[in-house]
This record gives C-alpha cells, structure tokens and sequence, in this order.
C-alpha cells in the first residue's frame, strides 16, 4: 500500500537529513521533489499546489529555519498538511433516530461493490448491529446470488424479492422492521460508465429511501479516475462518503489523497484485501503515517487484539523472555499472525526504521506454503525443534528428505525462524493483565507484541 509514494518521499527526506541547517536554497528542492512525488503517485495537480503552497509557507519561515532540527520540522509539516488535507469527521456510519439506518451502496461495475457490501455488512456485525443485505443489482448477471451467498458465508441477513430495484428495497425494508434488524445495506447495479438510466435509478431509490448514507464504492488502483468518478456521483446524486476498495494494491496512494479535497466526501472505509473481514474505518492520521513510512501501531494493535489469542500471547511473551522460543512455537505463531491478515501488510504498519529484513517481508504465509513449513518442522526431532543450533549440514538432509522438500527450504525456514525470534524480541511486553501494553523501544520507536 503507497509502497511507491512512501519510498520516494523517504529519499526526499533523507537528503534533508544529510544536512545540518537547511537554506532556503534547501527547502525550494525538498518542496520541487515533494511535488513530483505527490504527481507521479497520480494526486490531483490542483490538490499538490495547494499542499505545497501551505508547505512552503510553513517551511520558509522561522518555523523550520531556525528550528535546531530543521529536516525532522519538515517532516512534521508534510505529515501536518497531509493531514488536514484529509481531516474529516468521525467516518462512522450516520445512524438513524429510529431505526433502522439505510445505507445506499452506489458505484459502476468492476469496483467491488457487492463484495463491499458483504464486508461492511459483517463489520457491522461484529460491532453490535444486525444489518440485513439487501440485493437490488438486478442488472449485472449473479449479483444477487453473490451477494446471497457472501451473506451465508458471513452469517448475514439477506433479502432480494421483487421485480424492480425499487420494489426489492421496499421489500427488504419491511422485512428488517419486522426481523428487528437496525441497518439495511443496499447494493444498487452499476453500470460499465456512468450514464443517465444508472443516475435514474440511484435517484429513484434514494428519494424513496431517504438513507442516512449514500457511500460510493470506488476501486483506489484506477488513480485519478477514481477521483472523477466520485466528483460526477457527488455532483449529481449527492454523497455522504467513498469507500475506497483494492487500497492495498495501490502502490501510488492518488486516489486516497485527492478524493477527500477535490469533492468533500469522506472516506469513510479502505478495502483492504479479499478476505470477508478485510474492510477497516479509514483513519486520516494513521494513513498518512504509512504514508511517510511512520508505521501505524494503533491498527496493528487493533488488528491483534481482535485476532489473537491472548492465553497464546500470554505464554509466547514468557517463552521469549526465557529464551525458550522453538520451532514448535514458531509454527503455531505463524497460523496466529495469519489470522490478521497478509504479514506483508501487518510488516507495512511498523515504522520504516524498525529494520525488519527482507526475507521476513517476503516471508509466505499462504496454506500451502504453512503445509511446507509444518511438515518440515514434523520432521524434526523433539530436540531439534527445541534446540535449532544442533542442525548440522547431515541433519538438515535429513529433514528435507523426510518432509520432501529441499536443503535451500530447510535452511531458509531456520533463517526465517530466528529473524521472526528476534524481531519477536524487540516487539514489547503484554501488561499483567494481558492486554498489549505500548511503550518506546531504542530509539523512540513505539513497539507492540
């Protein structure tokens, strides 16, 4: 996610850093490479010369000029303005006085609206609502049953009866009343480009439905288009809010940090895989602190704290205090952390400075990968998995033969294993309690476990 965006604006800040007092001179270059940055990560141009011009106002002044840190001043400005930039209100969904809350769900074909549907419906869920789906695309072939059928996956009510977009939703507004459901998320049909019989209909719905959310769904990686196509939904059906979905495959960042300045709308949510639970609240502060490769430690602990079990976290804390981290543990850790998502993802959040390796980052945590890495460990010996050290060049023959895979697999999973130990090391304490105590690790960085 911005991988591309957060590596360039790095470089840029590492140049300032090179220097002790920074001129004038100074500041107009970091400002020049901070635009082409922010233009080749497809931002919207007139949102670029608004930040830089508030950037530039800040810097040149005694704000940065005279600081004793002067680089790490220009950082705080940049992560200031993207900031207010994107500052919005709480994103949470607007609910009804009386229930229940409608949320319209508009967007064209090919964003991920359906599937969006579904996830925010089990979000919801999962914080004290009961949402019913309802299934009024009935244009794009399969929609319904889709979302039909993602809805059983998530243990979701549905609904989806009638002949007309219009008389489906009346349908299922009768049907949560009398369920008792407090939400009913709409799914609306798109279209391949926007046109007059889709805003018809969107119109027709919402006048009918009066909901207290009208939220477009737009796929993040199409860049400046997503932009636009928010601005003509905004202008002519009028939004509450965007959910960006395919977040974590946009390199760029342009759509995230346009969409906000350019219409007023919110980003209310971030699709960020394919997975049912991965849709998140869109924070303004914690993107923006991936953004310049910050970390977002609040999400992570979030994300841990929902998914991981806390007797498990409890012990592996002692294990590694004690020294007494093995193989075994490493297998059970690495189906643990799965459960949060892509650990390429979850590495994402930690600060750039944390120095994770490589390999790590690229370390697969796919099911059959976690086949591969369990059935080596089985091959081990109840003193090899508690003792790695003990593995010579003749037993890690052994184990390859004996979990059928080869050498390089055998020793890239030991290397992968006391990478994981010692970043597991330096990743905090749980508190008595066993809930994730935060603190500052060396270097004033903030760590978890």
């Amino acid at each position: 996610m911005f991988s591309s965006l957060t590596e360039k604006l790095q470089q840029t800040f590492k140049k300032l850093r090179s220097k002790g007092k920074l001129t004038e001179k100074d500041v107009e270059a970091a400002i020049r490479d901070l635009r082409v940055n922010l233009l080749e990560a497809d931002v919207n141009f007139k949102v670029v010369k608004n930040l830089m011009k508030n950037v530039k106002e800040r810097a040149v002044g005694h704000e940065v000029m005279e600081s004793l840190t002067p680089a790490q001043q220009m950082v705080k400005i940049m992560r200031e303005e993207l900031t207010a930039m994107l500052d919005q209100e709480d994103g949470k969904i607007e609910l009804a006085s009386r229930p229940p809350t409608v949320v319209l769900l508009a967007g064209l074909q090919g964003s991920g609206k359906t599937t969006t549907a579904a996830k925010l419906a089990l979000h919801l869920k999962q914080n004290s609502h009961q949402p019913l789906l309802v299934g009024a695309d009935l244009v794009r072939p399969g929609a319904v049953e889709q979302l039909r059928s993602l809805a059983d996956q998530g243990g979701l009510s549905f609904s989806s009866e009638g002949k007309s977009p219009l008389e489906v939703t009346k349908r299922g507004m009768k049907q949560a009343q009398q369920q008792g459901n407090d939400l009913v998320i709409v799914d609306t049909s798109g279209r391949l480009h926007i046109d007059e019989e889709l805003m018809e209909e969107l119109s027709l719905l919402k006048n009918n439905l009066h909901p207290q959310e009208t939220l477009l769904v737009v796929d993040a990686m199409t860049g400046q288009d997503a932009v636009n196509i928010a601005s003509d939904f905004n202008q002519t059906i009028g939004l509450s809010g965007v959910i960006l979905t395919k977040l974590d495959g946009d390199a760029r960042g342009g759509a995230a940090l346009s969409v906000k300045a350019t219409t007023g709308c919110p980003i209310k949510y971030a699709g960020t895989g394919e997975k049912m639970d991965a849709l998140e609240p869109f924070y303004p502060e914690r993107m923006v602190k991936r953004i310049m490769g910050m970390g977002d430690m609040l999400s992570l602990i979030e994300k841990a704290e929902a998914n991981l079990d806390q007797e498990k976290a409890i012990d592996l804390e002692k294990k590694l205090r004690t020294q007494q981290f093995t193989l075994d543990d490493f297998k059970e850790q690495l189906k643990e952390i799965r459960k949060m998502g892509s650990l390429s993802d979850m590495l994402e959040m930690l600060p750039s400075q944390a120095g994770i390796p490589s390999d790590l980052k690229n370390l697969n945590l796919g099911d059959e990968q976690l086949v591969k890495t369990e059935a080596i460990i089985n091959s081990m010996t109840t003193k090899e998995r508690s003792d790695p050290g003990l593995i010579n060049s003749s037993r890690r023959k052994r184990i390859a033969r004996g979990s059928g895979t080869r050498v390089q697999d055998v020793n890239q999973l030991l290397k992968q294993f006391d990478m994981m130990k010692k970043m597991m090391k330096k990743m905090g304490t749980l508190d008595k309690k066993g809930g994730l105590k935060k603190h500052k690790g060396k270097g004033g960085l903030p760590f978890f476990q």
